[in-house]
């Protein structure tokens, strides 16, 4: 069944976050305390038995100059420069096993796919720790550190996905002047935000993003992990201004005010887990061209392969 609003309010539903007054400056003076580290790139090849694809070990210096992991997947014998996808992954996961995720090298593309900050224990593993995380939270990751904008785990782990883009300029299998991110659900918000970050990706690719909309959000779905702030707030009943305060600064809303770069973002119309009124409310924000795939009876999975297919044909026509 339908989970939200009808198609036609959708279009024209616009999210009631408010935007705070020193939203850019807290993210300027963030990404520059965060290139005052050099991104020190290392990759190393590791032997899979493929023949087809060639893969390296990644580290670079994310968030604090804390190294951060990520698979580098390239054509076999690809010496490059390549379009390339930067890849972010959903809420839970981690950068998974050496041969997880083989579509986009298969089509050609340099892949550099980030391992996500403290998890990687839900359904994939992942090999990269959260060092910074305190104060009292509910199990998960989206009250992490919600006390204030600075200690949020989202701000971590926002620097991280755009530090990666950084990581892949310095790669040299990557064509520095075609470059499109990607992810799903939490990967399509921390796509979102590097999109509202950075003027130079080409191309942006969300399916079923999360982290947008948090004052609908939190109040519409009883599912996990918006479910995280509802009963964080359950608890903390005096804290629902501060909590919403830190989560502005991370909101899609507010974090694609700047983007240029064409978008294809996905929304299945029976998503528990990201209400589609919330991605929309990300969509109608959107400045740049946003091309839309509406899937009228999906949950969370939106289009699954045939999100795929239409992203492929999309970067095509992006990246070349």
């Amino acid at each position: 069944m339908l989970t939200d609003l009808p198609l036609d309010q959708l279009i024209s539903y616009r999210s009631s976050q408010t935007r705070p007054d020193d939203f850019e400056e807290f993210w300027d003076t963030t990404l520059a305390e965060a290139r005052q580290h050099d991104v020190d790139v290392s990759a190393e090849l590791v032997e899979t038995g493929l023949t087809t694809i060639d893969t390296y070990d990644v580290a670079f210096a994310g968030y604090g100059g804390e190294r951060i992991r990520a698979w580098l997947r390239v054509p076999a014998g690809a010496s490059g420069p390549l379009p390339t996808v930067v890849e972010y992954i959903g809420y839970g996961g981690g950068r998974g096993h050496v041969l997880d995720n083989l579509t986009w090298a298969s089509a050609g593309y340099a892949h550099l796919y980030m391992d996500t900050r403290g998890q990687g224990s839900r359904w994939s593993v992942g090999h990269t720790p959260d060092s910074a995380a305190s104060g009292p939270q509910i199990p998960g990751f989206v009250t992490r550190g919600i006390e204030d904008p600075s200690t949020y785990y989202y701000r971590r782990l926002y620097t991280d996905a755009v530090r990666a883009v950084d990581a892949a300029r310095a790669l040299p299998q990557v064509d520095v002047e075609r470059i499109a991110v990607h992810g799903r659900s939490q990967g399509g918000a921390l796509t979102l935000a590097v999109a509202g970050l950075r003027n130079d990706v080409r191309a942006a690719l969300a399916f079923v993003p999360f982290l947008s909309d948090f004052p609908r959000a939190t109040r519409i779905t009883d599912a996990q992990p918006y479910r995280e702030v509802a009963d964080y707030l359950a608890t903390h009943r005096e804290d629902v201004a501060r909590a919403h305060r830190t989560l502005s600064y991370f909101d899609g809303v507010n974090m694609v005010s700047r983007a240029s770069a064409p978008a294809l973002i996905s929304v299945g119309l029976m998503d528990p887990v990201c209400p589609p009124s919330t991605v929309y409310a990300a969509i109608n924000a959107y400045p740049a061209p946003c091309e839309v795939l509406t899937w009228d009876y999906n949950g969370h999975e939106g289009g699954g392969p045939v999100d795929v297919e239409r992203a492929l044909t999309f970067l095509k026509a992006q990246l070349g």
